[in-house]
């Protein structure tokens, strides 16, 4: 700050004058938070922490009825995802999701990747439906599953299914290894 603006600002505050000085209350108890709003708040932050499974009911893209699912993470061979593209895998679990609820939906597919994976399960159809006739959106359901599946960890790959599969109405999941089937896997190598 140059000299002439100091001045400048001085004689702005020339007329100025302190506030009068409020008595500081001293915390005699009589403010702090009871044990029912020490629980609430204690609840909230737990609902906060991050959970890795978690499954945003918040905005969505809209997708369209007849668009295309695609999605894999890093690291997964292309001949590995082609064949999944292609519906070349057996299917060794499928699940119904037509007719529900975004909650019960959620709550299902949760459930069904969590099950699946701790069996040793690896690839999965969703049928959501294409959703033409929902209201008050098209394809609701469907943008929620396409949005979800990314974000569960086990989740290498997912894919809308061939024709024979239920085509749009339907997608592949491909699943990781459990513990116990990468710990049989590195066995069968080390031999």
């Amino acid at each position: 700050m140059s000299q002439d603006e100091f001045e400048l600002f001085l004689s702005e505050m020339a007329d100025v004058k302190p506030l009068p000085q409020d008595a500081v209350l001293q915390q005699n108890g009589e403010f702090s938070p009871t044990l029912a709003q020490q629980a609430r708040r204690k609840a909230a932050e737990q609902e906060m922490e991050y959970d890795p499974q978690y499954l945003s009911m918040e905005y969505v893209d809209l997708v369209k009825p007849d668009d295309v699912f695609a999605y894999c993470k890093d690291g997964v061979q292309q001949g590995v995802y082609r064949n999944l593209r292609l519906g070349k895998y057996q299917l060794d679990a499928t699940l119904n999701l037509l007719g529900k609820s975004l909650q019960e939906a959620r709550s299902q597919l949760l459930q069904f990747i969590t099950d699946c994976h701790k069996r040793g399960v690896r690839t999965l159809l969703i049928q959501h439906g294409m959703g033409r006739n929902s209201k008050p959106h098209p394809a609701i359901l469907r943008s929620y599953v396409f949005k979800w599946l990314p974000s569960f960890v086990p989740v290498l790959a997912a894919h809308t299914a061939q024709r024979q599969h239920g085509g749009y109405s339907a997608t592949y999941v491909l699943l990781q290894k459990n513990a116990e089937q990468k710990r049989e896997n590195r066995e069968r190598h080390t031999k």
